[in-house]
């Protein structure tokens, strides 16, 4: 079967079932994508697996569909519709004549040279090689620019809520997690739109037997649709490694050691044996253990904190710590399996710890590291992950299964005792050398990572008064109630409605990225003029209408979005393509277009029982990053700004107000006044 055809039922068919729901995530904004799991499969034999998938890793990777490009047609009219909403007219009246002249001028021109240029490489999507440029090519500093954090909830069992036990509990996880991807017996990731009849042994023994190169149309035949997992490669062994205009992304799988950071020092030992196995775990609670008791102080001028430099700046200080004589250590750290952080600061609330997480003091940190396992001294766990290598995804898997094993299959109990063996011998402390431009450099460094840290603000909310099984049963989509209450906060804060971004995996696709959802629309902004502005003129009857019609079109943009159908990356890549000549369409000179990619409202949520809260800075000085989670017992927001062009706590109070007022509706009464 031709792939044009899958299109076509994905299109189609597939549009009329909500499967698209399970695609929601950030960029680090991540869904709960579930894994084909096997229920009865056995570890007993292999102590160093997660499991033992029936259906290779990837099996179904060679046959996923393609990315499709949108009709240049579609793309500038959904552009046209989204910008209505955060322009004037007179703007709107420029940038209708100049989307009407890029879609049969040059934008036709770029539009056929994108289709020849993905039929010549139908390995892979339109959109990777951009957008891994767009990530690489940014000289940012990643540190609040890029790195997002998702924290763990807390260890179900009191007693192992220990550092050390949980850190233990945790690598030992980890390895294995790597350990089942590496050999090919990882579930492979699969939503089930009928788990009853495709998560099952027979539907794996069925797509098992079929050709990788046919097997997602096995899956569809069971409605199961099979996701991209290409970025898992990255996932370990992986560091940015920081060049001149363009980073490069490194991965050495042959490395057996894990990095581990404490005061900012830096040590290693193997986790794998020569054999591949891994080291058995009471001996690496021995090693960590070692570490946490090492009383040697914090260097006095740490490296770590280059990392959070500006990318140019970093590649010049890298290749003087390489010509210093630590070629060999930084080797080290770029290859480890992964980078285990120990810090020995006790988060007291929801902002402090989003403090820690998300950017810490820059010298317990290597912000490069595809990904940082941070723990706090009463355990408290988080990701801190390098965004460029891929949107989550194959993270918050590896968080879910993380979370379950070290859980539910402890390596270490509380009880345990560390082995007995010399970890003075294996663990070995980098000695880093330093030059006086070095430690000058080092220095200013730390001072200009505190003063851009000092400029961050935050708050976070608790919102109890209802959750996502009453917002279901008002038949009311939960994501759509969460993004009309961030569009009203903002409305009722500011009096207008502005570019807003919600990111949404198109992983279902052969190396898909994301897409984004456009919350802020015609029918939230009726709505916010509607709650704020005229309130108690309005009956029950029409603001509940409104309220519909707001979750009506977020599912609408949301199916567009995981199909591959939005605007935003086909309009990115057509831009990607004309900057590469000398003559930019004015489309792309359009005042419009830097102002609806100028994200006032960056948005993201996480959908998981093993999440309690994530969060990542805003993207724009003026603007609002938005975490957010609606679950069975709580809704939460942790949100950031940067004062004084923002107030967050004020926000935060009008997201609160938001929430009380749609609840008021959905009870069939008038919002109450609020002076």
């Amino acid at each position: 079967m031709p792939h044009i055809l899958s299109l076509r039922f994905m299109r189609g068919e597939m549009k009329a079932y909500k499967w698209h729901k399970i695609y929601r995530e950030h960029p680090s904004r991540l869904a709960a994508c579930a894994p084909c799991r096997q229920k009865s499969t056995s570890t007993t034999e292999d102590p160093d697996l997660l499991h033992s998938s029936v259906v290779p890793t990837d099996h179904f990777q060679p046959s996923l569909p393609r990315l499709p490009i949108p009709k240049l047609e579609q793309t500038c009219q959904r552009y046209l519709t989204c910008v209505k909403q955060i322009i004037t007219p007179e703007e709107y009246a420029h940038t209708e004549k100049a989307v009407n002249e890029f879609k049969t001028g040059d934008g036709m021109n770029l539009h056929n040279e994108l289709l020849t240029h993905d039929k010549e490489n139908k390995h892979t999507s339109y959109i990777s090689g951009p957008w891994f440029d767009m990530y690489l090519k940014s000289r940012l500093p990643i540190v609040l620019n890029f790195n997002p954090f998702m924290t763990f909830t807390d260890d179900p069992r009191p007693e192992y809520q220990d550092q050390l036990v949980r850190a233990t509990n945790m690598v030992v996880s980890s390895l294995r997690f790597l350990k089942t991807l590496r050999a090919g017996v990882l579930e492979p990731d699969v939503y089930h739109l009928n788990p009853k009849k495709s998560d099952t042994q027979q539907f794996r023994k069925f797509v098992k037997m079929l050709p990788k190169s046919v097997s997602w149309y096995g899956a569809y035949w069971y409605k199961a649709f099979p996701l991209d997992m290409s970025q898992y490669g990255r996932l370990f062994n992986s560091t940015r490694i920081p060049r001149f205009e363009r980073d490069d992304l490194f991965t050495d799988e042959s490395a057996r050691h894990i990095l581990v950071m404490r005061n900012g020092n830096f040590y290693i030992f193997d986790v794998f044996d020569k054999n591949g196995k891994i080291v058995s775990p009471d001996v690496i609670l021995s090693h960590l253990k070692y570490i946490k008791n090492d009383n040697r102080p914090p260097p006095e001028y740490p490296i770590g904190v280059l990392t959070a430099q500006e990318r140019d700046h970093w590649a010049t200080l890298r290749e003087q710590l390489l010509n210093a004589g630590n070629e060999l250590n930084i080797k080290l750290i770029d290859s480890a399996v992964f980078c285990l952080i120990l810090d020995d600061v006790t988060p007291t609330d929801a902002n402090t710890v989003t403090r820690q997480f998300l950017h810490g003091d820059g010298i317990n940190r290597w912000y490069d590291k595809s990904f940082q396992l941070i723990l706090t001294p009463d355990a408290k766990a988080c990701v801190n992950f390098e965004h460029s290598w891929g949107d989550g995804v194959a993270v918050l898997r590896y968080f879910n299964e993380v979370f379950k094993d070290s859980t539910t299959n402890s390596a270490v109990h509380p009880s345990t005792q560390p082995a007995s063996v010399d970890s003075s011998n294996v663990v070995q402390c980098l000695d880093i050398k330093l030059d006086p431009y070095l430690k000058d450099n080092i220095k200013k460094g730390k001072e200009t990572f505190d003063k851009t840290m000092a400029t961050l603000d935050l708050h976070h909310l608790e919102y109890q008064k209802y959750t996502k099984k009453y917002v279901k049963a008002q038949k009311f989509s939960p994501d759509s109630l969460m993004q009309l209450a961030i569009q009203m906060a903002y409305y009722r804060q500011y009096g207008k409605t502005v570019a807003t971004y919600e990111s949404c995996s198109t992983a279902a696709f052969k190396h898909g990225r994301t897409e984004t959802i456009r919350p802020a629309t015609e029918a939230t902004k009726k709505c916010c003029e509607m709650f704020v502005n005229k309130g108690i003129n309005c009956t029950v009857a029409e603001l509940r209408q409104a309220l519909d019609q707001c979750s009506q079109r977020h599912n609408e943009l949301t199916k567009e979005a995981a199909m591959g159908q939005g605007f935003d990356r086909h309009l990115f890549a057509l831009h990607h393509l004309a900057q590469s000549r000398d003559d930019i369409p004015e489309i792309f000179k359009d005042s419009t277009y830097h102002k609806v990619n100028h994200n006032i409202l960056s948005t993201s949520t996480i959908s998981s029982p093993a999440v309690l809260i994530g969060g990542f800075a805003p993207v724009v000085p003026d603007g609002y990053g938005v975490g957010y989670s609606i679950e069975d017992g709580r809704i939460g927001f942790n949100v950031t700004s940067y004062p004084p062009a923002t107030n967050v706590s004020q926000f935060i109070k009008c997201v609160e107000h938001s929430l009380d007022d749609i609840y008021e509706v959905f009870e069939g009464r008038q919002p109450k006044k609020v002076s």
